[in-house]
């Protein structure tokens, strides 16, 4: 019989294949899945998924999704792919590794490209132009939302129940990412922590007096790019946590592949060249103003970075919503 499921547990040699009809037995140690893409269920990457040995079976639980920043250009996907299993598997784990083991709670990581022959496209921060794309990496946010639906099917026959509504942790570039898909999808975001994010948000505004903010700065092509309005009950109702270490001096706003010129020429003018401390509380006072969700902090000690507070703090940010 062709197996269900081929289940490499991490660090270790053992092999499980799982049939349908056999439950499945309760780990000794973490599992480690590799899914492969699968291009007729919507999503043309494979991803990586961590079940720790603690994840609660035959009872409802969240699934914590990390999108993967290999932090450099590569056209090879391999690359991408070995970045994306150290970050959840290897010596130089990312906080969504340690989240999942402390909190109980199956991971999982995408293996999105970052291709060097179309350098402005900044997919691991799922800016405007990864937004835009065709062919394979169109819409790489409901490519995510697809492999969200499969690896709860995958959880199935590990007797984990996972919820429809995810967690979302993100740092950097994939604290971007988390912070729009948020705004894209709020109805399948239980709850979204990121940081180091450049002092900048989607602000969830269509327009700065009068001037229009599009996609990624805001909302005024909302409807465009998704068909609909923004549901603001959903989104207001997703408990956000965003942070930045105030000696980061990591400003992608200064960067193409982040941002164009036309995107950059509003960010300076509206709301603030420099981006600490302008910047970063400008987009907090939206986010208040417009009464959302969210909850931020501004960490003295650190740069961009992260360490074992902010590690504490997510943690129960995360436990909060259980």
């Amino acid at each position: 019989m062709k197996p269900l499921l081929t289940l490499l547990l991490s660090f270790g040699a053992l092999l499980l294949l799982t049939r349908p009809g056999h439950a499945a037995p309760r780990a000794a140690t973490d599992t480690l899945l590799r899914i492969a893409a699968n291009p007729a269920k919507g999503f043309h990457y494979p991803y990586f998924l961590l079940v720790p040995k603690g994840a609660p079976r035959n009872t409802p639980t969240y699934l914590l999704v990390e999108p993967n920043n290999t932090g450099l250009l590569n056209d090879t996907l391999a690359v991408h792919e070995r970045a994306a299993r150290v970050a959840v598997a290897g010596p130089k784990a990312t906080l969504g590794r340690p989240l999942a083991r402390e909190i109980g709670l199956p991971l999982l990581m995408p293996v999105f490209p970052r291709p060097a022959a179309q350098p402005l496209l900044y997919t691991h921060a799922l800016d405007k132009d990864a937004l835009h794309a065709t062919g394979e990496l169109a819409r790489l946010d409901e490519q995510l939302l697809r492999m969200i639906d499969d690896a709860r099917e995958q959880l199935r026959a590990l007797q984990v129940q996972a919820r429809e509504k995810v967690l979302l942790n993100g740092f950097s570039a994939s604290a971007s990412f988390v912070n729009r898909f948020t705004v894209l999808h709020p109805e399948r975001v239980r709850a979204v922590a990121g940081g180091g994010l450049n002092g900048l948000l989607l602000l969830p505004l269509d327009k700065i007096d009068g001037t229009p903010l599009p996609y990624p700065l805001g909302l005024a092509d909302y409807r465009q790019l998704t068909g609909h309005r923004l549901d603001w009950q959903q989104y207001r109702a997703v408990p956000q946590f965003f942070y930045m270490g105030a000696l980061d001096e990591n400003d992608a706003a200064a960067f193409d592949d982040a941002y164009d010129d036309t995107e950059r020429a509003l960010i300076y003018k509206y709301l603030g060249q420099q981006m600490q401390p302008a910047r970063w509380q400008y987009c907090q006072q939206v986010y208040q103003q417009q009464r959302i969700n969210a909850r931020f902090k501004t960490y003295s000690h650190i740069g961009h970075g992260t360490d074992m507070l902010i590690f504490n703090e997510l943690k129960a940010f995360f436990l909060a919503q259980l």
